[in-house]
Formats: structure tokens, C-alpha cells, sequence
């Protein structure tokens, strides 16, 4: 587990642009480059005092993908002899790049670490498979969307939303109540943006035009809407089921960053923590319903670290579909009022790798705002997984 010395120091996120909305043209390498820029500069850390570079991402979107976390690096003008990787956990990406970070803190291999996230559905391919060394003749040529493709277990052989159809049956969930959870995470979304909640963690992205450029500054996946709308959808995938377009996480586009450091390279760069890595967990679980995993690795990270659930304040769990996060919560006995508290990924949507990211800085911030003690991020992930990373907030 961490010790003490593990702090989160700086956190950005680009806004998260819907399905081919505003960053569609945008490529990952792109979209981390920004983030990490602003990282270093809100944070006041030179780039070369960066140690390492960690990004997760799940699906290699553009030419060079394979570069990604490289090329961002060092167009982030962090020395090129400092090395890069990436990461790849599926949903639970960018959670793995903070822990890896961690850890590198932790062997004293690094002083400072920039990890993130970053995913563009928008630029996720159409493949031909078989292609490459010729086709039988006559035989038809089958166009693969990868956006559906990689959202299917072919060991579990089911897709993600038929893993959540099962798991809400097995606790007995409503279309009613995850279509009211659903409708929730929209409404909190939108009172917290009135507040100015994602001021701090958001920073703009540039986007060219045929006039110049506009500045792309607000999520654009949230919509008004009402449980009354909501419930008038049809379920997508199972006859009278539980999973609609309007109650499953967006589609979307966007990048997030963390710097990790220790107490030393705290110190030595005169930065001030945003909150404190206190230990994480990472668990498998049943592939047919792997949306349970935040269950055990939550149960996990408190007992390493010697917490309960009453020593947490807040909980923010990925919302890749709405009878997921409420099985979870239903499992776990997690208030509502500690949960997703201004909404999650079913308003903002979910770019693979960068909710990770997302989650980890909104509540190093949140508890802050809250002046909460503790809080945890997690995440199920695709194949049977759960991760969990527990924060503390140093100024509490």
C-alpha cells in the first residue's frame, strides 16, 4: 500500500465532446498533449522535472497511437530522456496509470510522474479482418464497426449492456429506478456546472475551423431531460430490458491528466498536494456480470487500509450503465448523497481511459469544496474486473 509520501499534485481534463461532436478530428495524441500541458502549468512543475510519463488508452484510434504516450511526452517538451508508456486496463485505464505512477513513487524510481487517460471514440476505426494476404473469391467483405467490436466479451459472449441486463436481474432492479438514477446523474451534472464545479479541472481545447478556430470549453455530451423522458426510450438490447441509449454512459471523446509525486519532489518543487494517494485495489470478478467489480475491489482498498465504509465521504463510481452503478450501490449500501454527486459518466460521458483520470481529479477537488476527509474512484472493466483508488484530502 502507499505510504504517506504519494500525493496527486495537479489534475486537468479536457470537456468530454460527444460522438462526433467538437473533437472528432482531434487525435489522442492531440487531446493528451493539451491536457498534459496544462497539468505542468497549472501545477508550476517544469516539464524537466517530470519523470516518467504513464498514459492509459484503450482502443489505438489514429496512425501513430502506438506512439501516444511517447509523442505526447515530448510535445509536452518533457526531456527526451525521459521514458513513456501506455497503459491499457480498458475502462479502468486511467485509474491503472495514477496506480503505476504511484508505484513508481513509491520504489523511488521517480520523483514526479504525469499519468492519464485519454480515448476518441469519434476516431475508432472500420476494419476489413482477413484482408491482408487475400479473400476467397465470391466471398462477401464484412465491414467491422470497433466501436461495437471491442464492447463485446467474445469469452464472456455477451456485449457490456447484456453483462448489466444480467446483473440488474440478479438484484432484482426496475426499469423505473435506473431510469430515476439515470435522470439524477443528468440534473446533478447540471446544477454543479451552474456552480462552476468542473471550472478547475476543465481546460479548453482549440479547435480549427474554416474561420480560425473556436475554443471548445463545455461538456457536450450532457442533455436536459426527465425521468418522464427518459422512460419512454426503448431498451436496446433484451425485449422489455433495462438498457437504453439514455441510460447507459456516452459515447465520447476527451483526455485527462494527474501528476503524482512524493513528499521530496513535493517539496523540492514548492507544489502543494490536491489530495494524497492513501491505496488501491485491483480484483477480477465474474466476466457475465463484470459491472460488479467496484464491489470487491472497494471492499478491498478498505481493509488495506484499515478504513470503512463510514470513514468515507464520497464515492464516485463510473456510470457505464445506470443498473450497474445502482446494483453497486445496492450491494455496498452506499447513500445516495455520497454517490456520483454531481453526476457521471451517463451525463458526461465515458472515453475509455480518461474517466479513470476524470474521476480521480474531480474528487481531489470535490472533497476539498465538500471539506471532506475521504473518497474513493472506481470502476468495473470489460472481461470482469473491478479498481478502486482511495484519496485523502491532506488540508482536511
Amino acid at each position: 500500500m502507499a505510504a504517506k509520501g504519494v500525493f496527486i499534485v495537479g489534475a486537468k481534463r479536457t470537456p468530454f465532446g460527444k460522438f462526433g461532436g467538437a473533437l472528432k478530428n482531434v487525435t489522442a495524441t492531440e487531446l493528451q498533449t493539451i491536457v498534459n500541458k496544462s497539468v505542468l502549468k497549472s501545477s508550476g512543475i517544469d516539464p524537466k522535472d517530470v519523470d516518467h510519463v504513464i498514459i492509459g488508452n484503450v482502443v489505438q484510434s489514429s496512425k501513430c497511437a502506438g506512439y501516444l504516450a511517447r509523442h505526447s511526452s515530448l510535445l509536452s517538451n518533457i526531456p527526451e530522456t525521459k521514458p513513456a508508456v501506455i497503459v491499457n486496463r480498458l475502462c479502468g485505464s486511467g485509474f491503472q496509470s495514477a496506480i503505476d505512477g504511484s508505484l513508481q513513487v513509491l520504489s523511488g524510481d521517480s520523483k514526479v510522474v504525469l499519468v492519464g487517460g485519454v480515448e476518441n471514440m469519434s476516431q475508432f476505426p472500420h476494419v476489413v479482418r482477413d484482408i491482408r494476404f487475400g479473400t476467397t473469391f465470391g466471398k462477401p467483405i464484412e465491414l467491422e464497426d470497433v466501436i461495437w467490436s471491442s464492447s463485446n466479451d467474445s469469452y464472456a459472449n455477451l456485449s457490456m449492456a447484456m453483462t448489466a441486463e444480467k446483473l440488474g436481474k440478479k438484484y432484482g432492479l426496475k426499469r423505473e429506478e435506473v431510469d430515476q438514477y439515470a435522470a439524477k446523474s443528468q440534473e446533478r451534472y447540471a446544477s454543479a456546472k451552474k456552480l462552476g464545479v468542473f471550472k478547475k479541472e476543465i481546460t479548453p481545447v482549440n479547435i480549427k475551423n474554416r474561420k480560425g478556430s473556436i475554443s471548445f470549453e463545455v461538456d457536450e455530451h450532457p442533455r436536459e431531460t426527465s425521468y418522464e423522458q427518459l422512460s419512454k426510450l426503448p431498451s436496446v438490447f433484451q425485449k422489455n430490458g433495462l438498457v437504453t441509449a439514455g441510460n447507459a454512459s456516452g459515447i465520447c471523446d476527451g483526455a485527462g491528466a494527474l501528476l503524482i509525486a512524493s513528499e521530496e519532489g513535493m517539496k523540492s518543487l514548492n507544489c502543494k498536494p490536491l489530495s494524497r494517494v492513501v491505496g488501491w485495489s485491483v480484483v477480477g470478478c465474474d466476466p457475465t456480470i463484470m459491472g460488479i467489480g467496484p464491489v470487491p475491489a472497494i471492499r478491498n482498498v478498505l481493509k488495506k487500509t484499515g478504513l470503512s465504509m463510514n470513514d468515507i465521504g464520497l464515492f464516485e463510481i463510473n456510470e457505464a450503465f445506470a443498473a450497474q452503478v445502482v446494483s453497486v450501490q445496492k450491494e455496498l449500501n452506499i447513500d445516495i448523497n455520497q454517490l456520483n454527486v454531481n453526476g457521471g459518466a451517463i451525463a458526461l460521458g465515458h472515453p475509455l481511459a480518461a474517466s479513470g483520470s476524470r474521476i480521480l481529479g474531480h474528487l481531489s477537488y470535490e472533497m476539498e469544496r465538500r471539506k471532506i476527509k475521504y473518497s474513493i474512484g472506481a470502476a468495473c472493466i470489460g472481461g470482469g474486473q473491478g479498481i478502486a483508488v482511495l484519496l485523502e484530502n491532506t488540508s482536511y
